[in-house]
């Protein structure tokens, strides 16, 4: 009996060891989550106050208006929960904005529902949502939006309502995958060409001739006037979503394209004056994305991440052995293991440096601490060791924090086995390469950093094995070219 309990226990811990940890989400202050509880309560006033206006009021009435009431209060908080568990790292500023826009959406329901077309209040909206919270939090908010109509009187033809849901929808899902400007101009022609067509399918031709009615662009019902004016309100929330990173911190498909550009300044500054580490940067970038591809994680930004992660040695770029010519090192020069960690830990509060002076979104910074995480400097940790020095582990381990999501955690693993895998004899075997990057995931393990990091035994497993497909490509040898008699190629 007691064989059994054990070896229950021993699956039981296997088997929570095997799931995904649950990552926490951010905490939100007081004073944040008490404006976000207030505008939450102002939606739900103005979306159930026509209620009251009702003449005699009796209390059936007074009922149908509570109900309302905290129908509309209990789908704001749904929503929210909804975007914290979509993206555990969501700031208040961005919650902010999400509810914002719903505040936004049924005060023009309100004040225009009868002059301008659903499709024109509530698809653009969607699409920021979409863009920068991504396509389960849009869906869930366009349900919101869509449902919740605060006047009573006004009524909308069921056609035209499944049209909006649908339309509403395909902009919520794809433009959580949009990934360029472009793009978004086409889902910005191409949508409102859609609702059109529908709208003539489905609610009936347009009866009124454009040039009998000059004011067809805000005649609410007119499949022409909904369409050109969806059209029109699409292109300016184009134009805006720019701004609406930069003020809420949101970070699209787009601007993760735009950032990951080689030829941004601090890039190209980096490829200048410090090659060998822009070098590193793209070797760990092949390792990284492979392996973020593999367990489904977020490509764009790992790819984003890695090319920014060592900035910070642009500080004192000739201090790193990757940019030095062999002949001399300065840490031999001052020849103190206590100053060469200070400059090790430099790089990383440098890079955050160069990180806010040029305005990276914060998921981007955050790949500049976390892919060292705390891990030890050991090489001037034995060497303080070996000067019997009074020394004290901490000073000679980074800052951190260790890595707070999947993608910072490969980051850090691709970053220790980029250099082992690169200093491996050509002629070594498969095997002895999946045991070296076993043994750098392990230390990381063993060490603590990935206890933060969302990455379940099984995802690591596929990490080391998409590792272990990058080294076999990049290893191949070149063949050895003839020459001819005044020792030029052939």
């Amino acid at each position: 009996m007691q064989n059994i309990t054990t070896t229950l226990k021993k699956l039981f811990y296997l088997w929570k060891r095997s799931q995904v940890p649950v990552k926490q989400p951010i905490k939100i202050s007081r004073i944040d989550n008490l404006i976000i509880f207030l505008v939450c309560i102002l939606i739900s006033i103005i979306s159930s106050f026509k209620l009251l206006l009702i003449s005699p009021l009796n209390i059936a009435d007074i009922f149908s208006w509570l109900l309302t009431f905290f129908e509309i209060l209990v789908s704001t908080g749904i929503l929210i929960l909804v975007s914290k568990k979509e993206n555990p790292t969501i700031s208040s500023r961005q919650i902010f904005l999400i509810i914002t826009l719903l505040l936004a959406v049924q005060a023009t329901k309100l004040a225009l529902a009868s002059t301008i077309s659903p499709l024109s209040i509530i698809i653009p909206p969607a699409l920021i949502i979409s863009q920068g919270m991504g396509s389960i939090t849009a869906l869930t908010w366009v349900s919101i939006a869509s449902l919740s109509w605060p006047d009573p009187s006004v009524t909308i033809n069921n056609n035209l309502f499944l049209i909006l849901l649908v339309c509403a929808s395909v902009v919520s899902l794809l433009g959580g995958r949009i990934r360029s400007r472009a793009q978004l101009l086409q889902l910005s022609i191409f949508v409102p060409i859609g609702a059109l067509l529908s709208q003539w399918i489905l609610v009936g031709k347009e009866k009124t001739s454009l040039i009998d009615n000059p004011e067809f662009v805000f005649v609410n019902g007119k499949i022409f006037s909904d369409f050109l004016l969806l059209a029109i309100v699409m292109l300016f929330t184009i134009l805006f979503i720019p701004i609406f990173e930069s003020i809420f911190g949101l970070l699209t498909k787009a601007r993760l394209l735009e950032l990951a550009d080689k030829e941004k300044p601090l890039i190209r500054r980096l490829s200048f004056e410090a090659p060998g580490t822009f070098e590193h940067t793209l070797l760990i970038c092949g390792l990284a994305e492979e392996a973020t591809r593999i367990i489904g994680g977020d490509v764009d930004l790992i790819k984003t991440g890695a090319l920014y992660h060592d900035v910070g040695k642009l500080h004192a770029p000739n201090w790193f052995i990757e940019n030095q010519d062999g002949l001399k090192n300065p840490h031999d020069e001052i020849d103190d293991p206590f100053k060469s960690a200070e400059v090790l830990q430099a790089h990383v509060d440098e890079g955050l440096k160069y990180a806010r002076k040029n305005r990276l979104p914060k998921p981007i910074t955050n790949f500049i601490p976390e892919h060292q995480g705390t891990l030890k400097m050991g090489y001037f940790f034995q060497k303080a060791k070996e000067k019997n020095l009074m020394i004290n582990e901490n000073n000679f381990r980074y800052k951190g924090p260790i890595p707070q999501s999947k993608e910072t955690a490969i980051l850090m693993l691709a970053d220790g086995c980029e250099a082992a895998l690169r200093a491996m004899n050509i002629n070594a075997s498969d095997v002895e390469a999946l045991e070296t990057i076993s043994k750098i995931v392990h230390s990381r393990q063993k060490d603590g950093q990935l206890d933060n990091s969302d990455l379940s035994i099984g995802e690591i497993f596929l990490i080391k094995r998409a590792f272990l497909n990058v080294w076999k490509r990049i290893r191949h040898r070149r063949i050895q070219y003839p020459t001819s008699k005044n020792n030029t190629f052939s």
